[in-house]
């Protein structure tokens, strides 16, 4: 490595010419094997919700998925260029606003799950209605996520050092700390739904949905439940610890710390969207998944085959087949 010579501008040095330390965008040259398993990681996870999503027809849930896995291995491509040259500017903004943002899709993903567990296991243990739910937490995602491509365009865009790029940054802490928050409430609201879902099952005291009976006792459908936990739990863990980076500042200890950063930030997403790729809600919610949809058709009505003699209902299907005559729901 060179030593530091600060008479040359930071786009003409080289690893000969200027010192990492002092005049790099970090001082350490990123990992190259490092980064590039967890580019390779998030590209086979990537192809894997996409292929899931479309033969499970879980659109959104697909959606967020993806584009989380697409802008974090934007990131990754950024830190790989950061490794053959440290001292350029471009490559450390894609780093730094993309792997900003990409968890956001993911919790987005995440959001629209609750509603749907909660149609599952029936409405009157909620405090609120399903629908309620991914309203409110995927507005608050919306704000975060704009809060923060906001605040990383303006640091972008900004001279190195500016009171600008200063600005740019505490937009996008602002942006984590909302993230931090919404998850935050998420997961306080989910384990309430869950600690009145036990209660009411041991005392037996209001009744469920019987299509649902299956997928309440399936083994998938409650790993997939503590699948979504696990998630949750990283990515708050991940939001709370790139809040603390960003406040010290680009010069600050935490941005400056390999190890921590490849231990606290890729493997909390990419450990995140691998359990909820292995138990996708897809496969956990058994084809199930339109139907345990909070936005139900107006009026339409769910009729359990075993109340009523003589007809059979198909799973897996919105309407019911009755023998010998159909009933229309209104």
């Amino acid at each position: 490595m060179g030593a530091c010579n600060f008479q040359i501008f930071p786009e003409d040095c080289t690893y000969e010419t200027c010192c990492v330390e002092y005049q790099g965008s970090v001082s350490y040259i990123p990992t190259y094997a490092g980064n590039l398993i967890y580019l390779i990681i998030f590209g086979i996870l990537a192809a894997s919700q996409l292929g899931l999503g479309i033969w499970k027809r879980t659109w959104g849930f697909m959606i967020g998925m993806v584009l989380g896995c697409a802008v974090e291995l934007a990131g990754y491509v950024g830190r790989l260029m950061m490794n053959d040259n440290v001292f350029q500017e471009n490559p450390f903004l894609i780093y730094i606003v993309t792997l900003t943002i990409a968890p956001a899709f993911v919790t987005g993903a995440i959001y629209l799950c609750l509603g749907r567990i909660v149609c599952v296991h029936g409405p009157q243990y909620s405090r609120f209605k399903p629908g309620t739910y991914t309203a409110v937490f995927i507005t608050c995602d919306i704000i975060a996520l704009v809060l923060q491509a906001l605040g990383g365009a303006i640091t972008s865009t900004s001279d190195p050092g500016s009171s600008e790029q200063d600005t740019g940054v505490n937009i996008m802490i602002a942006g984590l700390a909302w993230q931090v928050v919404a998850l935050g409430i998420f997961m306080i609201l989910s384990i309430d739904f869950g600690v009145s879902v036990f209660r009411a099952r041991r005392s037996a005291t209001q009744p469920t949905d019987s299509k649902f009976d299956i997928l309440r006792r399936s083994k998938m459908f409650k790993a997939f439940e503590v699948a979504l936990a696990v998630a949750t739990v990283l990515i708050f863990i991940r939001c709370c610890y790139r809040v603390a980076e960003l406040r010290e500042g680009f010069d600050g200890g935490l941005a400056n710390n390999e190890p921590v950063f490849m231990v606290l930030e890729g493997p909390m997403i990419f450990i995140s969207v691998g359990v909820l790729t292995v138990l996708h809600p897809g496969l956990a919610f058994k084809d199930m998944w339109g139907q345990a949809n909070w936005s139900f058709r107006k009026g339409a009505k769910n009729v359990d085959a075993a109340t009523v003699p003589g007809h059979a209902k198909l799973q897996g299907e919105s309407d019911v087949e009755l023998t010998g005559h159909s009933r229309r729901a209104t």
